[in-house]
């Protein structure tokens, strides 16, 4: 049955290859059960309850994207859009995370009907390839620079703007966590990041108890863990908190826009990605199913509004199982399935403390450096277009003024010097949205 669904045969595959595959998959991305939550748990969201909605988006998407688009795709809360809705949004803007979760909600409806009608991918067609590639590079530089920050390894400075932390307990922790994490990455053990967080909560278990003071980045609390049990119920108090009217307001627009964007982005590549590692290319040379997988993508960022996380989309950690042979919708149904138990240990997972998750976000920060390498550097009308969107990401704090500046410093230097057929219709189009959302800023 599940052979013939899945055609393992044609996909020259089998059934214990892809649960292997599925499980591969899980465990590389099994960091952002976590992660997710650590990070939107700043926005004043419950922990356990975010967890809840990241495992709930994480199991079912996935899932969906097996059984409906038949990749072997594993969809969960995105890194950098969790980023961009806590500290550009709700810390940055001075939004709330109600109305921030509805412009999650909005972007993702609008996200459907992109997909609907085909029509993200051609919005995507528009936008340059040196720019996607500069965007991801700077959403891992800035994802870095939080795991760093969260941390207290930098910190900022009036006289510098930022510099290096003072070595303590709490820092000398993070650094021996890193390199810990960094040694499983390097030997390509599955699940690294996830054992880093393990190893490094084991290793802060003494601050405060033995030596040092966690005050300074525990709320004031010296103690930095505590134990408070294993198992508990699902916490789905999120559910349906979301400011769908709020998020209607005219000054949230961009916001939803930015969602949209990013998403996009990172969506697609991660899908043209996937594909061309494994060959899953369709007749007309396009990565497999991409229409029905682009609306799983919509469905789990629509979704992920409802259910109380930030917007999700498809992860690059899913290479990890196609180098395992995953070639179908097995993988990512294997990989959906295993993320439900984790609904129910939501008070062990809490005891995990910023400095533990740290080390695994500097190194997502390393695995999205990779498309630097395509940007040309030697062409210098590609390369600063791209340099600003690389850099003004981190140096900003928003990944939406990165995107939009190296947007429009391409139409602008292309323009200037008669390369029109490198500035097409949609990205005017896109500029002149973007310029509205500057202007709006302003206000």
């Amino acid at each position: 049955m599940l052979s013939h669904f899945f055609e393992f045969e044609k996909n020259k595959t089998d059934l214990k290859t892809e649960i292997l595959a599925g499980a591969t998959t899980f465990l590389a991305a099994m960091y952002i059960i976590v992660v997710n939550p650590a990070i939107l748990s700043k926005t004043g969201m419950s922990f356990s309850a975010v967890l809840t909605a990241t495992v709930l988006v994480s199991a079912f998407c996935t899932i969906m994207m097996g059984i409906y688009a038949k990749n072997p795709i594993l969809v969960a809360p995105g890194m950098g859009l969790n980023a961009f809705f806590t500290f550009s949004v709700v810390l940055g803007m001075g939004v709330k995370w109600e109305v921030a979760l509805g412009a999650v909600f909005w972007a993702g409806v609008a996200f459907l009907l992109l997909s609907i009608f085909n029509i993200r991918t051609f919005i995507v067609k528009a936008i340059p390839k040196q720019i996607r590639y500069a965007v991801s590079a700077g959403i891992g530089l800035f994802i870095a620079l939080i795991g760093f920050a969260n941390a207290k390894f930098i910190v900022s400075n009036p006289a510098t703007i930022v510099s290096i932390g003072k070595l303590d307990a709490v820092t000398i922790t993070f650094l021996v966590g890193l390199l810990l994490t960094s040694i499983l990455v390097i030997k390509r053990v599955k699940g690294a990041l996830i054992y880093g967080i393990i190893l490094t909560t084991l290793i802060a278990l003494p601050i405060g108890r033995f030596y040092g003071d966690a005050s300074a980045i525990n709320f004031g609390v010296p103690t930095l863990v505590t134990w408070k049990g294993l198992f508990s119920a699902p916490d789905f108090s999120l559910i349906g908190k979301l400011d769908l009217l709020g998020s209607l307001q005219f000054s949230i627009w961009p916001i939803a826009f930015a969602f949209l964007f990013t998403d996009m982005f990172d969506s697609l590549s991660t899908f043209v990605g996937v594909a061309e590692a494994a060959d899953l290319i369709d007749e007309n040379g396009e990565p497999r199913n991409v229409k029905q997988s682009l609306i799983v993508d919509a469905v789990a960022t629509t979704g992920a509004g409802l259910l109380g996380s930030s917007a999700g989309t498809a992860y690059i950690e899913s290479a990890t199982g196609v180098e395992e042979g995953g070639r179908t919708g097995m993988t990512a149904l294997t990989a959906g399935i295993l993320f439900l138990p984790f609904m129910f240990i939501s008070p062990l997972l809490s005891i995990v403390p910023s400095i533990a998750t740290s080390p695994a976000l500097v190194l997502v920060g390393v695995f999205m450096m990779k498309p630097i390498l395509k940007i040309n550097w030697s062409q210098f009308d590609d390369a600063i277009p791209a340099f600003l969107a690389l850099v003004l990401i981190p140096f900003t704090y928003s990944i939406t003024e990165g995107i939009i500046w190296g947007f429009l410093s391409w139409t602008i230097i292309k323009l200037a010097l008669g390369k029109k057929h490198e500035v097409s219709p949609m990205l005017i189009t896109i500029d002149v949205f973007a310029i509205i959302a500057l202007i709006l800023a302003q206000k």
